[in-house]
């Protein structure tokens, strides 16, 4: 028999992989956290991510382990642990069996990738639409442990004191004018270049929120984005110089706690479908979203937000690399995007 929830003082939660899907497993780790409101919760997470939860989240852990991307230390510093119970996230088989071997006695998750003997207790697997975003299949996951979840939860995130001052230095150094409006740009994906709005047209639309609406553009992306920062300065320095003086490339140069800084400081965030832009919605920042080749359906930012998308009939198709022309990419113009960035930079004038 399962150890009853009322039994686990220890209770350690590994956490999703990719920023994006840790962002949209917070509802879900919230409700955790509230179905277990006397156990001493630690997140576990990968290097990547892990810093996500040292922000004020909604998850609220009272620790947060980094884990080793060895999986001998990763296994030892779980041991170190001494955790009753362990929920796990990512679907792997490694995730289970780094549980199983770190001794932690109670294992739940989604019984995938041939792990089912490595699990304690099996969540069902989702049916056919019962989770079509994917906070959903989180959301279904910790409802299959007897854990109650609401449906309307949004991811909730706040950025602390020491990252709001690391994102006040950012834009004290670079000069960022306190008197004007501030639009986020993340032009790069960790999916693959399919995932990009081409950079030329990023770049065209920062020329028009420079000179028409008198913000400053900001770039913001982790250090495989810059390539596709370097595209859009280029392409400004050629076709629209007087506008690269509102520019300003900060890509490669936040940590997951500074990057949170920073957009809670943007009026908009213009985004493709990246973990930047999860991050943004769940600081309660407008987004305007950019979808090409993934399912808007399974990974749109929660919350109203204004999403680009052409309909053609190969999208989504999921693919890292296009084999024709782009086209659900290349025929999203520029001046719609600008329009929906536009209208929220009005709506946040008039609230």
């Amino acid at each position: 028999m399962p150890m009853p929830a009322a039994d686990i003082g220890r209770l350690v939660v590994r956490a999703p992989n990719w920023l994006g899907d840790a962002v949209m497993a917070l509802p879900a780790m919230a409700a955790i956290r509230r179905h277990m409101p006397s156990a001493h919760m630690t997140i576990a997470a990968s290097p990547a991510v892990a810093a996500l939860f040292r922000e004020p989240t909604s998850a609220a852990p009272n620790e947060v382990l980094e884990l080793p991307t060895g999986s001998s230390a990763a296994i030892a510093a779980l041991r170190a642990g001494r955790f009753d119970a362990g929920i796990l996230f990512p679907n792997s088989f490694r995730s289970a069996w780094q549980f199983y071997r770190a001794g932690i006695g109670e294992r739940w998750g989604y019984p995938t990738s041939s792990r089912g003997l490595l699990l304690t207790r099996r969540s069902p697997r989702p049916r056919r639409g019962d989770a079509r975003h994917q906070s959903d299949y989180y959301r279904v996951l910790v409802r299959g442990l007897d854990i109650a979840c609401d449906d309307q939860e949004l991811p909730v995130l706040r950025v602390s004191e020491p990252s709001a001052r690391r994102a006040d230095a950012l834009f004290a150094r670079y000069r960022i004018p306190a008197d004007r409006p501030v639009v986020a740009l993340l032009p790069g994906a960790a999916y693959g270049q399919a995932k990009q709005w081409p950079p030329d047209r990023m770049a065209a639309l920062a020329a028009r929120l420079i000179t028409e609406c008198g913000v400053t553009c900001v770039i913001a992306g982790a250090p495989h984005d810059r390539p596709a920062a370097r595209a859009i300065e280029s392409w400004l320095r050629d076709h629209a110089p007087a506008a690269i003086s509102g520019v300003v490339d900060l890509v490669g140069h936040t940590t997951i706690g500074a990057l949170a800084g920073v957009l809670a400081r943007c009026a908009v965030c213009v985004s493709n479908d990246s973990g930047g832009m999860h991050l943004a919605s769940a600081l309660g920042r407008p987004v305007v979203a950019i979808f090409g080749p993934t399912d808007d359906r399974a990974t749109h930012p929660a919350g109203k937000h204004q999403l680009m998308i052409e309909d053609v009939f190969c999208r989504p198709c999921m693919l890292r690399d296009c084999p024709i022309d782009h086209r659900c990419m290349t025929r999203i113009p520029v001046d719609r995007v600008f329009s929906a960035v536009a209208a929220d930079l009005a709506a946040g004038v008039r609230a």
